[in-house]
């Protein structure tokens, strides 16, 4: 049986306080997650993130005092390796690209189902990429200005992790399908962003489709011409 211990903890800062609540309720209905708090504006988000130290953080894109990619910068500023998943009311090109190099683990629309944001939850804390591929391929295809060619290419292997990175899998899993070790698997992983030029596997992900290099189809990526 779990206990708050091993529960997962996660923190829920959401200005919208129906949905906040919500949000919280559904958590605490699930065997292993558990809500830590909410906080209602960025500040105390970073506050109550610095006490608390959850293994999550929910994260609203527009708050009060701050948007949400501000606070998070000071959130990892203090935990660089917090996860941190944002959300928006309102899915733009923008929005994506700021996420994108912001250093969030997710980006996740707040119209999407209940089931697929928990299930993205335990995904992010276990150090995967929690993104709706349906996000990533509705904005790209509304920023279809070419990016220029890599300057060194992608060995087989990383082609690999990279589609396994478009799927969500954490890198112990990939590791696992790849027969590799974790150690490698998070080489290959810090290699695949520096060819990309990528401050994070969101904006990997994001940098290969727009430049073909993978297609994301439902919950699946694979390599294009495949």
């Amino acid at each position: 049986m779990l206990t708050t211990d091993t529960m997962l903890r996660v923190l829920v800062v959401e200005d919208h306080t129906t949905f906040a609540e919500l949000l919280t309720a559904a958590l605490d209905r699930e065997r292993d997650l558990v809500s830590v708090g909410h906080a209602s504006n960025g500040a105390e988000g970073v506050a109550m993130f610095a006490e608390l130290r959850p293994d999550v953080v929910l994260m609203d894109v527009q708050l009060p005092d701050m948007d949400g990619f501000t606070a998070t910068a000071q959130i990892l500023a203090m935990s660089p390796q917090a996860r941190v998943i944002m959300l928006t009311a309102h899915v733009t090109p923008d929005a994506i690209a700021n996420a994108a190099v912001s250093g969030v683990c997710g980006f996740l629309a707040k119209d999407g189902h209940l089931a697929d944001l928990l299930r993205i939850v335990r995904v992010a804390q276990n150090g995967g990429l929690a993104v709706d591929p349906g996000l990533v391929t509705r904005v790209v295809g509304q920023t279809p200005n070419p990016l220029r060619p890599l300057k060194r290419p992608l060995s087989e292997r990383e082609l690999s992790v990279l589609v396994h990175m478009a799927d969500g899998k954490d890198v112990a899993t990939i590791a696992h399908e790849l027969r590799i070790s974790s150690h490698t698997g998070r080489g290959h992983v810090k290699s695949v962003l520096s060819k990309l030029g990528a401050h994070s596997q969101l904006e990997a992900v994001v940098i290969a489709v727009r430049m073909g290099i993978v297609q994301i189809r439902g919950e699946a990526a694979k390599t294009a011409g495949h």
